[in-house]
């Protein structure tokens, strides 16, 4: 009797089809596309909070000339025989109120052009704040600058003491004039570089003649 052997078959190996190859592009490609915009992202934060701290410097180079120019006004009312009258003594560089300038006029073209303008204007240079920091992280591309315009008169002459601004006399009273004009003080700041300009404007009111 025969015996019959049983037959073994070998199957040759699945051939790789790269599946797995493929999905790990996929994956790949993904985490790329995150990363990229990850990076953008941060990027765009770094410069909208670097816009934000040079506007910041910008207004506070303005500020700093507004101040500078009402203690100059302050200083100079303090003396009766300064006449703070534009074109005269302390205020040499001043200029009149005209209710309708020219459209070629210094002052107004200091208030409302849209760049970084300085004719007809004083620096304020109390302090060098493009030497800010030895590091320059808080340097500015410029010292500020500012006009001061005389309003006219505040009060009617004789109508009552100063008090609110100026200085006063030793008894405390005032000198012997008690005008007072309106002066408005229009400075303009820098940041670190002319990317970023901030305009203000104020009004004072000082001793006048």
């Amino acid at each position: 009797m025969k015996r019959s052997t049983p037959s073994v078959r070998f199957h040759a190996p699945y051939r790789q089809r790269g599946v797995v190859l493929v999905v790990a592009l996929i994956f790949l490609l993904l985490v790329t596309m995150l990363a990229v915009s990850a990076s953008g992202t941060s990027m765009l934060q770094q410069r909208l909070a670097g816009g934000q701290r040079n506007a910041q410097l910008a207004l506070w180079s303005a500020e700093t000339a507004i101040r500078g120019a009402e203690w100059r006004l302050w200083r100079a009312s303090s003396d009766a025989a300064t006449r703070m009258q534009c074109g005269n003594g302390a205020l040499s560089n001043c200029y009149d109120y005209d209710p309708d300038p020219p459209t070629t006029s210094k002052a107004l073209l200091f208030r409302n052009a849209s760049g970084w303008v300085t004719d007809g204007a004083t620096k304020y240079d109390a302090v060098d704040l493009t030497q800010a920091s030895s590091d320059q992280t808080f340097a500015l591309g410029s010292n500020p600058y500012y006009i001061i315009e005389d309003l006219g008169l505040e009060l009617p002459p004789n109508s009552g003491l100063q008090h609110e601004s100026g200085s006063t006399g030793s008894t405390g009273v005032g000198y012997t004039s008690t005008n007072r004009h309106l002066y408005r003080i229009t400075a303009r700041g820098m940041g670190n570089n002319q990317n970023a300009i901030r305009v203000i404007e104020t009004t004072f009111a000082a001793k006048s003649d």
